[in-house]
Formats: C-alpha cells, sequence, structure tokens
C-alpha cells in the first residue's frame, strides 16, 4: 500500500532523510520510531505530497506520489501531530467541508460522521467554532475528518499525543478494525509500549536513516522494544 524506495530529503547540507526504503503492505500497522529530530515528520510529509523529496520514488497504491499527487491524496488520510483546523468554522463544518473534498455522499457521511463522533463523546460539540475545541478535541476532530471517507492508507504523527486514555484506546481499536478491514496504518510514535502492543512492524530511524525494521519479534527479539530503542540509539 505504501512504498517508500531510496527515499532522500535535504534541507540546505543537512540530510533530513537519508536513502530510507520501507514497505508497508495491505493489512498492517507499521510503526516508525526515533528521537526527535531523526527524520519521521520529513518523511511523514513526503509520503503525503507535503514536502518534495530530492531522490527516490514514493509510490501509493502503487501510484507514484511525484506524478500523481492528486490520485495518491484520494486514498490517504494524514494525521498532524499538531492538528491546524480552520478555527471559523465549526466542528461539523469543518467535518462537511472534509467529506464535500473527498466526494463522500450524504447519507455515508451522516453516518460515519454520528458513529465516529459519538465514539469519541464529541457530538455535543460539533455546533461550536473549532476555536472554542481544546487540543485533545482537534485532535479526535481531526482523527474523524481522516475516517470520513474510508481512506486506504492513513498516516499518522504522533497521533496519541493530546488524547485522553479512553480517546487513545478507542482509536487503537479503529486502527486494528480498519486493517482488518484491508486498510493499512503508518504512524510515527513516541510510546514505545503503544508500538510494542499495537504494531505489526515497527522501523527505527536514527539521523535520516533506518536502523532496524520488521515485524515486531523480528525487531525486538526476546527483550522489549523499549531496550532495542536505547541500545540503537547508543543511549543504553
Amino acid at each position: 500500500m505504501l512504498k517508500i524506495n531510496n527515499l532522500t530529503k535535504t534541507f540546505g547540507d543537512k540530510k533530513a532523510v537519508d536513502n530510507l526504503t520501507l514497505h508497508i503492505n495491505s493489512g498492517e500497522i507499521y510503526g516508525f520510531i526515533g528521537h526527535n529530530g531523526a527524520g519521521k515528520t520529513t518523511t511523514i510529509k513526503c509520503c503525503c505530497g507535503i514536502l518534495q523529496f530530492d531522490q527516490g520514488e514514493i509510490y501509493i497504491d502503487g501510484i507514484s506520489v511525484k506524478d500523481n499527487p492528486l490520485a495518491c491524496k484520494q486514498k490517504i488520510a494524514y494525521i498532524p501531530d499538531n492538528p491546524d483546523l480552520y478555527d471559523f468554522m465549526t466542528g461539523i463544518q469543518f467535518l462537511n467541508f472534509v467529506a464535500d473534498v473527498f466526494g463522500v455522499s450524504s447519507d455515508d457521511r451522516d453516518s460515519r460522521i454520528q458513529k465516529y463522533a459519538d465514539m469519541f463523546e464529541i457530538t455535543g460539540d460539533l455546533a461550536q467554532p473549532i476555536s472554542a475545541y481544546s487540543h485533545g478535541m482537534k485532535q479526535k476532530l481531526a482523527i474523524i475528518s481522516a475516517l470520513i471517507h474510508e481512506p486506504k492508507l492513513i498516516i499518522m504523527d504522533e497521533p496519541f499525543v493530546g488524547l485522553d486514555p479512553k480517546a487513545s484506546h478507542l482509536l487503537k481499536e479503529t486502527m486494528r478494525e480498519m486493517c482488518d478491514k484491508g486498510a493499512a496504518i503508518f504512524f510515527s510514535t513516541h510510546v514505545l509500549e503503544v508500538a510494542e502492543k499495537l504494531c505489526d512492524k515497527v522501523a527505527i530511524i536514527k539521523g535520516g536513516k533506518l536502523i532496524r525494521s520488521g515485524t515486531m519479534e523480528e525487531v525486538k527479539g526476546d527483550t522489549s522494544l523499549e531496550d532495542v530503542f536505547l541500545e540503537l540509539e547508543d543511549v543504553k
């Protein structure tokens, strides 16, 4: 569903991502971990067509992000680490706007909005302006907007930041449910316990370079993901 082949992205003299190759298949929850500045967000933004890159190729469901970015964006949903929403809209206006962009029918959008707004307990807040939302409420709204067109690939940058424990649990359940239906999820996280319990596969990045990837069992072996991560980062 997502193929990153030999991706390189530079900012001036700095290589933010250095010859990175990762393949994420349908049905997989793929975790992406590394310290701040390791290249996670840059990689994610390249995959979403937000940043252009210097070398390599990225394919979403077989379509090149470079050659056909619009077709790629129709298949994905992107949740940034800090949801920057339209504060002048109400919650329901924003969700309808996103549904319009992706051509979701009235019946489908209504049922999905009701399902996810009830699930994340913000139904009563949808008539309020987004400017009045807390960070956690904005994060929930961003998640609902990402699910509204049933994307084949969801790309998320630190999706659990700002969510309360119940919302985090619901998001994890929803992620697994979507992948069981054939979608794929690629997300960065600093919460290694979450990655270890949730992910089918994981990749560790350091200084823009991939230093370990594979199934959770292949990466962590008989130890914990935290131990492996700290060892590879030369912290321990």
